[in-house]
């Protein structure tokens, strides 16, 4: 999927990869984990990077996936991103080593919060029509997080069920505290749907009543590029 570009080539853009780790390779994920943003340093242009872990077969409960894990750089162009997807020994890795392997390329419509202080940019339009992304990152204060996985599950699990919904990944920094969730939309109004009715609509307003975050992060994208293969499904 492209989207014809709706700003200039010199704002920031987030790049986002998700990969499957081949069996064979799984102690050498783990170890991307481990690094973490350290296993990026020198990248050309990256600004800010996670390494992130993921729920059992991409979902978003507490058992973690064994073989499933993401990346989400913040780059300071999109000549940089590119770059990076091109040129990088960093995605040429996670290529030999996955079954699955999918990169998304993004400019922030909208954010609210940070992430480790660092906030995104704005530096799209927010569409009129076609595909948005959503990330929603929160860490969670270890006394609230029972409370708050009481309500997670069932918001969660009814995001791949979701009108509109094309892609959706339960991610993380650690397991329990630090989690998020990514997904893609046909559009804003079936992302907004979602977001604002049944479970998730009560999950979110425990989480504001009850004061679970000490940080968090909402930010919405529009999707330039999706390329790859993730659960079965391939983009192009």
């Amino acid at each position: 999927m492209h989207v014809t570009p709706t700003s200039t080539n010199n704002d920031q853009v987030v790049v986002l990869l998700l990969a499957d780790i081949k069996h064979a390779a799984r102690l050498w994920g783990w170890s991307r984990i481990v690094k973490g943003p350290q296993s990026l340093q020198g990248t050309p242009g990256l600004l800010f990077s996670k390494v992130l872990g993921s729920g059992y077969e991409g979902g978003f409960g507490l058992r973690p996936s064994p073989s499933r894990q993401g990346v989400f750089g913040l780059f300071e162009s999109m000549q940089t991103a590119q770059a990076f997807i091109d040129q990088s020994s960093v995605i040429e890795a996670y290529q030999e080593r996955s079954n699955e392997l999918c990169w998304v390329i993004l400019k922030t419509w909208s954010c609210r919060g940070s992430w480790d202080g660092q906030s995104l940019d704005v530096c799209a339009a927010q569409p009129i029509k076609g595909p948005v992304a959503a990330l929603t990152r929160a860490s969670i204060k270890l006394a609230k997080a029972p409370a708050f996985w009481r309500h997670a599950p069932p918001s969660q699990n009814a995001l791949a069920e979701a009108k509109g919904c094309q892609l959706a990944v339960g991610l993380g920094e650690a397991p329990f505290v630090r989690q998020a969730t990514f997904s893609i939309w046909d559009s804003v109004t079936d992302m907004n749907a979602y977001a604002r009715s049944g479970s998730h609509l009560e999950a979110i307003q425990a989480a504001a009543e009850n004061d679970y975050f000490s940080e968090s992060m909402f930010a919405r994208f529009v999707p330039m590029k999706v390329q790859g293969q993730w659960q079965g499904k391939v983009y192009a």
